[in-house]
C-alpha cells in the first residue's frame, strides 16, 4: 500500500514472518489459527504482507525438492539447542522456508525504502550513527536506520524525520524557530537539545536541555529537561520522564528502557542487528522491560531482555534470532 509509512510496512512484514513460523511449527492449533485470521483481517497491509510471505513459501516448496539432499546436512550443523534440530514436529524444510519468508519480508519493504532515499537528505544505515552539521551551526545525530529531510527558510528552520530516531542540538536563533516534524507531530524550539523517535505506533519526544513545545497531541505540551511525551496515532499524548543524561543514550552505545514493552524494545534493537529478530511467542511482546543494554552487542542485549522475562534467544542462522519462552 503506497501511502503507508515504511515503519508500518516493516512491522506488517515482520509479523507475517512471525505468523509463518508459528503456523508451520504448530499447524494443528485451532486457537492460533483464529488469532492469525483476526490479525490478517485487521488491516489490508497485513493481508498484503501475508500474501508476499505465502508466495515465498510457494517458491520454497518448489525449490526445496531440488536441494532436499543438502538440508539434512545443514540442519546437522545447527547447535543442538535449536528447535529446528531438536523438535520432532518441525519438518526438515523449516530453516530454508523461514529464509524464504525473510526474503519476502525484505522484498515487501524494498520499494518504499527506495522512495525514502529519494525523499531524504541524510540517511543512516543499519547499526550506523551519523552526526550531521546543519548550515546554521546546529547538529543532528541520526540513529541507525533513520532518515531526515531538511528545509531551511528565511523565517524558520524545518527538519522532517522520515524514519527512525534523531537527536537535535539546536543553535539558538530567536528569529528562526527550529521545527521537527514527525508524522502529525511537531516539536518547536528556539535553541535546545532533544530527541525525536518515530515508531510505527507513536512519536516520542524527549528533552535533554531547554524547553520544547510539542503539538499534534490532543493538548499541546511544553516539555522541560528530563520530560518526555509519547503521541500515538490518535493524537493522545502520554507524559513521562527520564534522567536528562539518558536522553539519546543510544548516541553512547546504550539502550535505556523504562517500562517499555518488549516488542517496542526489540524494534529499537532491530536497527542495530544486520538481520531479523522474531518474537515467536506473541505473549512476550507486551511485557514491560526496564534496564540499560549494550548496543555494541545487540544479540547479547536481546538475550538480557529475554532472560528478564524467562525467555530465551535462539540463533537459527547468522541473520535470524528467535525469541521464545524457555
Amino acid at each position: 500500500m503506497e501511502g503507508e509509512p515504511i515503519s508500518a510496512r516493516k512491522r506488517a512484514s515482520r509479523e507475517a514472518t512471525e505468523w509463518s513460523i508459528l503456523l508451520h511449527d504448530d499447524s494443528d492449533n485451532a486457537d492460533l489459527r483464529r488469532r492469525f485470521d483476526t490479525w490478517r483481517a485487521a488491516n489490508p497491509l497485513h493481508a498484503e504482507a501475508w500474501s508476499a510471505t505465502e508466495r515465498a513459501s510457494g517458491l520454497a516448496a518448489e525449490a526445496l525438492p531440488a536441494f532436499a539432499h543438502e538440508w539434512p546436512a545443514q540442519a546437522e550443523r545447527l547447535p543442538d539447542t535449536l528447535p529446528a534440530k531438536r523438535s520432532a514436529r518441525r519438518p526438515a524444510w523449516f530453516v530454508p522456508a523461514v529464509s524464504f519468508a525473510l526474503a519476502a519480508a525484505a522484498a515487501f519493504v524494498a520499494a518504499p525504502v527506495v522512495l525514502l532515499r529519494l525523499q531524504a537528505d541524510h540517511i543512516a544505515d543499519t547499526a550506523e550513527v551519523r552526526t550531521i552539521p546543519l548550515e546554521d551551526g546546529s547538529e543532528v545525530t541520526l540513529g541507525p536506520a533513520s532518515a531526515i529531510a531538511v528545509a531551511y527558510q528565511a523565517a524558520e528552520r524545518r527538519v522532517k524525520l522520515l524514519e527512525g530516531e534523531a537527536f537535535f542540538a539546536v543553535k539558538p536563533d530567536p528569529l528562526r524557530p527550529f521545527r521537527v516534524e514527525a508524522r502529525a507531530v511537531e516539536a518547536s524550539v528556539l535553541g535546545t537539545s532533544f530527541d525525536v523517535r518515530l515508531d510505527e505506533g507513536a512519536v516520542t519526544v524527549a528533552v535533554a536541555e531547554g524547553k520544547v513545545r510539542v503539538t499534534g497531541a490532543a493538548t499541546p505540551e511544553l516539555l522541560g529537561a528530563g520530560q518526555t511525551v509519547r503521541v500515538d496515532r490518535a493524537g493522545l499524548g502520554t507524559r513521562g520522564s527520564e534522567p536528562p543524561e539518558m536522553v539519546s543514550a543510544w548516541r553512547h552505545g546504550q539502550l535505556y528502557l523504562q517500562n517499555r514493552a518488549l516488542g517496542e524494545a526489540v524494534d529499537d534493537l532491530r536497527r542495530y542487528f544486520p538481520g531479523s529478530i522474531v518474537i515467536a511467542d506473541l505473549g512476550l511482546a507486551g511485557r514491560p522491560t526496564t534496564g540499560v543494554f549494550n548496543l555494541g552487542d545487540p544479540e547479547e542485549a536481546l538475550r538480557g531482555m529475554a532472560q528478564a522475562h524467562g525467555a530465551t534467544v535462539r540463533r537459527v542462522t547468522p541473520w535470524l534470532l528467535i525469541v521464545s519462552r524457555l
